[in-house]
């Protein structure tokens, strides 16, 4: 879970939005740890909660909650994660999808979302896979 507080844009940056990296990459290191200490895990994709309070006025609170779900067996957990979105925007899906299917292992696809909106319009993909060199033993 996490929250960010301030201006949407600064200098035509679209730095709210730059809150979903963060998380991003947080919750790949997170799924990365839980692995290693073998708590084989995934997102779960369904609860995932996202609020983009105040957006459009210049100042946001983007508040998201990502979940886990446990997993059995190693091969079920996802270790890499990232998003794919925009505000007010359609994201750039195929585009992104193109772009990890080098992190992908030779068979395995992308674990991606359904669209997750906000009222004020910020749209998201969320991705999980296999990371390639953590779970080389799952071909």
């Amino acid at each position: 879970m996490g929250t960010y507080t301030g201006p949407e844009f600064i200098n035509g940056s679209d730095v709210a939005h730059q809150f979903s990296n963060k998380m991003s990459a947080a919750v790949g290191d997170k799924l990365k740890a839980l692995y290693k200490n073998e708590h084989y895990s995934k997102v779960d994709f369904s609860n995932i909660q996202m609020s983009t309070e105040g957006m459009g006025t210049g100042q946001v609170e983007y508040s998201l909650s990502i979940p886990f779900v446990t997993v059995k067996e190693a091969c079920d957990a996802y270790t890499s994660f990232d998003h794919v979105g925009g505000w007010n925007h359609t994201p750039a899906l195929a585009k992104r999808k193109q772009e990890l299917s080098k992190a992908l292992m030779e068979g395995h696809e992308l674990h991606i979302s359904d669209l997750k909106t906000t009222p004020e319009g910020l749209q998201e993909y969320w991705i999980q896979w296999k990371n390639k060199i953590l779970q080389s033993n799952c071909q």
